[in-house]
């Protein structure tokens, strides 16, 4: 069983082969077109998917040592994301599913993060969560607490109510001045300031949703103040904004899935998506499961970003069971 997986729903392309269940070869071509605007700019991104959709796939079956003939099915990413961009990648998965007359499978791009943990290398001792289980996917435009019975029965049971913590951070990073994407810069600065340096506002929501939009407001009012007592207050004192920020948003993710796992009972504990690259982040789960007997499950800094391995292994579990896709699905934009 030969899955060809194809991730296009941002400005990440890829591709990438699993064999059996193993994985062989994951192909990324990023654009760095979008650092001058501070930001992904749909068009662009859709072009560049355009450009660089025939050499990933091509490098990627190459990389693999499997020819066209040898695929069983493609697996692509059908959404939620940039419409433009997810275009490219359903387009082209559609034109080689009919040319081969191979099976389409498509993948729900969230869902495919939380499978990642699944990814297992050539040689790897790989171990993956045992269903059921917990985990908080984190990324730029979704926090989420998910409920994982199985590859294909996950439930939402908490999500943000406004901004993602990913979002928040590129924020308040651009309100720094410190350029985009935010999240590795504050990453970065974080490791060397003191998080408890300056307090934001926590929001009170119940249950287990979150909300963002209010420690962003209270970064933004602080820093305005600090900022005219002080022309130079952020270069003074970056460092330990930074750290104070990303302690903050730690914070706030972390509470809420501690309430999660004491409610369900549930000690098998993961985290995907791009935020789950975050050093503060993952330190805080090697912690949890130092004080609470957690099993935790931290992704490869590889497999944290949007990558295609993900989009295969999904496409293996679902190839197992025959669910495949017709082609006139559309890509969608939301979940």
């Amino acid at each position: 069983m030969v899955i060809l997986g194809i991730e296009s729903s941002c400005d990440d392309t890829s591709a990438a082969i699993i064999r059996d269940g193993v994985l062989l070869s994951n192909v990324t071509a990023s654009q760095a077109v979008h650092e001058a605007y501070g930001g992904v700019v749909p068009e662009l991104a859709s072009r560049a998917h355009q450009q660089n959709i025939v050499p990933v796939v091509d490098h990627a079956m190459k990389k693999a040592g499997v020819g066209r003939n040898d695929l069983s099915a493609v697996a692509f990413t059908r959404g939620p994301g940039l419409m433009g961009s997810l275009l490219v990648g359903v387009s082209f998965a559609k034109g080689l599913a009919a040319s081969l007359d191979i099976p389409m499978i498509e993948v729900n791009h969230l869902q495919g993060h939380i499978l990642a943990h699944f990814v297992r290398e050539e040689g790897d001792e790989h171990v993956a969560p045992q269903f059921p289980f917990l985990c908080l996917l984190v990324s730029g435009g979704n926090s989420q607490i998910v409920l994982v019975r199985a590859y294909n029965d996950m439930e939402i049971i908490g999500r943000t109510i406004d901004d993602a913590a990913g979002e928040a951070l590129d924020k308040c990073s651009k309100v720094m001045g410190l350029g985009y994407p935010g999240g590795p810069v504050i990453d970065r600065l974080a490791r060397k300031g003191n998080p408890h340096a300056y307090d934001f506002a926590r929001p009170q929501i119940g249950g287990y949703d979150y909300s963002f939009s209010g420690l962003k407001t209270s970064f933004l009012y602080n820093m305005r103040e600090w900022v005219s007592q002080d022309a130079g207050f952020v270069e003074h004192h970056k460092e330990d904004l930074a750290a104070s920020l990303e302690y903050t948003v730690v914070d706030i993710l972390m509470r809420k899935l501690r309430k999660a796992v004491k409610d369900l009972g549930i000690s098998q504990v993961a985290v995907a998506g791009g935020v789950s690259a975050n050093t503060g982040l993952r330190e805080a789960f090697m912690d949890h499961a130092r004080r609470y007997g957690w099993k935790v499950f931290i992704p490869k800094f590889g497999y944290t970003t949007d990558n295609a391995a993900m989009i295969a292994m999904a496409g293996y579990f679902k190839y197992q069971d025959k669910d495949f896709c017709s082609m006139e699905l559309p890509a969608y934009s939301r979940a």
